[in-house]
């Protein structure tokens, strides 16, 4: 593995090696959720069976929840921050649905440091935007998401796995520009933290925008099934 800055984010690389060989091989970036360390999503690159050459590449986001009087913080990061009082609130008092139309206060600042990693990573590996599949978990799907809707840049797919809509006054007139875009979009149907019922929302503005979405609900809460890891590697390797 290695472990490199990528623009202004800190990253860990690791190339499959196992496998069949693609001649045309991805590279897939994941981003690690809210309150997760850097490294939390790294032994994915094992796990999704991938074709052999995929580079996976794991940014670490830009916020420390590190605090003093909480050692159990230490080396937890997030993307933006999460305001998770008014969060839980707007569950219980049935207004989740007004929250999400508006961008959260930091994210402007994540999306420009994806943007500047990415561009960062295409020009050290010269691989080109239409090589990379762009995704990740829970926040790091939702940043994700928003690079994909709110810029040009050319990508080979989205994977969002347990992820919802934020932003949504931006997302959705924007949409329309990507159709034709790969997604993969996965979900627990139990999901205590992440409604599935906004999973399913994303799932169909982005179908109806004609966005190419495999959408897999699946048996649990808030994480990533065996049968995610499964069918990402054979989503991963129909792009390929």
């Amino acid at each position: 593995m290695d472990v490199q800055k990528l623009g202004p984010l800190r990253a860990r690389t690791i190339v499959k090696t196992s496998g069949t060989t693609s001649e045309n091989a991805l590279t897939v970036v994941l981003m690690h959720g809210y309150g997760a360390p850097g490294d939390d999503l790294v032994g994915m690159a094992e796990t999704i069976d991938a074709p052999a050459g995929t580079t996976f590449v794991f940014p670490e986001a830009p916020l420390s929840l590190a605090d003093p009087r909480m050692p159990f913080l230490d080396g937890l990061r997030a993307w933006w921050p999460v305001d998770i009082g008014r969060y839980e609130r707007a569950i219980r008092q049935g207004t989740l649905e007004e929250l999400i139309k508006v961008e959260p206060e930091g994210m402007s600042a994540a999306r420009d440091a994806v943007v500047a990693m990415l561009d960062a990573l295409e020009a050290a590996t010269e691989t080109p935007g239409a090589r990379i599949v762009l995704g990740g978990f829970s926040q790091g799907s939702m940043i994700a998401t928003d690079v994909a809707l709110r810029t040009k840049r050319p990508l080979a797919g989205l994977a969002i796995l347990s992820g919802t809509v934020v932003s949504a006054t931006e997302w959705l007139p924007a949409m329309a520009e990507r159709k034709g875009l790969p997604v993969f979009q996965s979900h627990g149907i139990e999901d205590p933290t992440l409604p599935f019922a906004l999973a399913e929302l994303l799932h169909g503005a982005m179908k109806e925008a004609g966005l190419g979405v495999s959408f897999l609900p699946f048996e649990g809460g808030h994480g990533v099934s065996p049968e995610v890891m499964r069918d990402l590697g054979q989503w991963l390797r129909r792009l390929s």
